[in-house]
């Protein structure tokens, strides 16, 4: 098939169109590179490499994009890649930012399961939020058991701060629910909300 015309587009592409009425939109820059001019015989396998290459290239871009906005998991990574583009791609654009030390899981995960301590959740929300990012089982639950603060202080600190009224039957219901949606389990629950209202008459 005969390449017939190659017009710019937004997002830094070029789209390509043949005599066999096809079109297809590429990255400029490969496309500029692989030296194309309208009026060239192009076979199905040159126009096949020419979109893998496209891909990598974007795929590697949009890597690149994201990493600036926020620091992901490997994973992660790759999947929001591929939203957009062929999972070949993401999972090549995601192995090629490893290798260049851009991404890191554990590194990822430390920040991010310090950054949930500090906002009070407890250690089996982490571990799962972990799991969520793309952070696989047993190392989302290394870095959660690693980072973890005392879960009994933590939950003390939420109780002081959030529920004052804590002596009060309705209040205690509401913190209780409220602290088991932030992972934290029934025994430390009953040694937080004991400790707070000890404090109280003591006070």
């Amino acid at each position: 098939m005969q390449l017939t015309a190659a017009k710019p587009r937004r997002h830094r592409l070029t789209a390509l169109s043949f005599d066999d009425a096809s079109c297809v939109s590429v990255d400029t820059e490969t496309f500029l590179l692989a030296g194309w001019k309208p009026g060239r015989e192009v076979s199905e396998e040159e126009l096949s490499d020419l979109i893998d290459a496209s891909n990598r290239r974007r795929a590697q871009e949009k890597a690149l994009y994201l990493l600036e906005y926020r620091g992901h998991s490997k994973r992660e990574l790759e999947e929001k890649i591929a939203r957009t583009l062929p999972r070949e791609a993401a999972k090549a654009a995601a192995d090629r930012m490893e290798e260049l030390g851009l991404l890191d899981d554990a590194a990822f995960g430390k920040d991010y399961a310090k950054a949930l301590y500090r906002k009070g959740y407890a250690r089996r929300h982490v571990v799962f939020a972990l799991k969520q990012k793309g952070i696989g089982e047993a190392l989302a639950a290394e870095i959660a058991e690693d980072a973890a603060p005392d879960p009994v202080e933590t939950a003390c600190g939420i109780l002081r701060k959030k529920y004052p009224q804590i002596s009060e039957e309705k209040t205690r219901r509401r913190a209780f629910s409220a602290l088991q949606r932030m992972g934290y389990d029934i025994e430390e629950i009953r040694a937080a909300i004991g400790r707070v209202l000890e404090d109280l008459e003591e006070g």
